[in-house]
């Protein structure tokens, strides 16, 4: 006798079933015997993820440039058109170049008031057994993470000249880089002195104790002993310093009006694009990456120094 039609349909479903069990018993037996392979490829695919979520958005920048304002509606992920000159254009409309500058210097500024204040008060943290130092030390880095918003509106009413102490009114400082400067660089500083205080409590007491013999002062072995063997901690804590005050968002846009002769930094530069009637997206995303290019030249010229500094920091020799 022939086999019924329901037979006949679900041995195909079964040896579907059985053939996919026996490849999944496979590869679990492959994976069993050689683990390494396995863990190879998760790395592969964990570094492909998060390659790709850090880098899409500078292709789309990428991509929102390149294409002409008028046809960014409806685009996909593949540039609508083909507009380099938009890279030129940013400095044309406005003094991009200006605002750059200006985040430049603010934060050069912002990393020698931070290093010049670590560096003591690391040295302080580091080298000397005093009483409330820990306490002292994890009061600093509480303060660290209070949100910035909570410091606003009394360094707006300090900057504008509203606060007066014995009759005399805070400095107008509003509308200058030392509106930016000061708060980011107290914001900066508890890092600073975290970082900072690993790496003096490495050195060796001895190196100083013979430089204060040769009649060095704390302040001149500092200089001339502390610093320069710990010069990995310093640099790394300067590149840091450095990248988080130009990359800062809330001061550096709640302190200036936003022209560029008021030391506004690079982000106004990419607002000024943005106007009442229109808003140029391809010139903002021009503006975009270009203000990024300063900052990734940084790190890929100092990688090596921002890695092996943070390693130091981290082990007690």
């Amino acid at each position: 006798m022939g086999a019924s039609p329901d037979e006949t349909a679900v041995e195909p479903e079964a040896e579907t079933e059985t053939e996919t069990n026996n490849v999944l018993e496979r590869t679990a037996q492959r994976a069993i015997q050689d683990p390494d392979t396995v863990y190879r490829w998760l790395t592969y695919v964990g570094i492909g993820f998060f390659v790709t979520a850090s880098l899409f958005p500078f292709y789309w920048l990428f991509v929102l440039a390149l294409t002409p304002n008028e046809s960014i509606a409806g685009m996909g992920v593949v540039p609508k058109g083909f507009n380099p000159g938009a890279f030129l254009e940013v400095f044309e409309v406005v003094p991009f170049h200006r605002y750059m500058l200006n985040s430049i210097a603010i934060a050069a500024f912002s990393t020698v008031i931070v290093l010049t204040v670590g560096s003591i008060a690391g040295y302080v943290f580091g080298r000397y057994e005093f009483r409330g130092r820990l306490p002292l030390l994890f009061l600093i880095l509480v303060i660290s993470y209070f949100p910035p918003v909570a410091f606003l509106i009394p360094l707006f009413r300090l900057f504008t000249g509203e606060v007066a102490l014995f009759g005399i009114s805070s400095p107008q400082l509003y509308n200058t880089p030392w509106s930016i400067v000061m708060p980011l660089s107290a914001i900066t500083m508890p890092l600073i002195i975290f970082l900072l205080t690993t790496f003096y409590r490495q050195i060796p007491d001895g190196l100083e104790d013979a430089a204060r013999v040769e009649g060095s002062t704390r302040i001149g072995a500092l200089r001339r002993i502390i610093v320069p063997l710990s010069a990995p901690g310093v640099a790394t804590a300067g590149i840091l310093t450095f990248i988080i005050v130009y990359n800062e968002f809330f001061f550096s846009y709640l302190m200036v009006n936003g022209t560029a002769d008021n030391w506004s930094p690079v982000l106004h530069g990419i607002f000024a694009f943005q106007g009442t009637q229109q808003v140029a997206y391809n010139l903002m995303a021009a503006a975009s990456i270009i203000g990024v290019i300063p900052m990734a030249v940084l790190v890929m010229i100092a990688q090596e120094r921002i890695v092996s500094g943070l390693t130091q920091g981290a082990l007690k020799e």
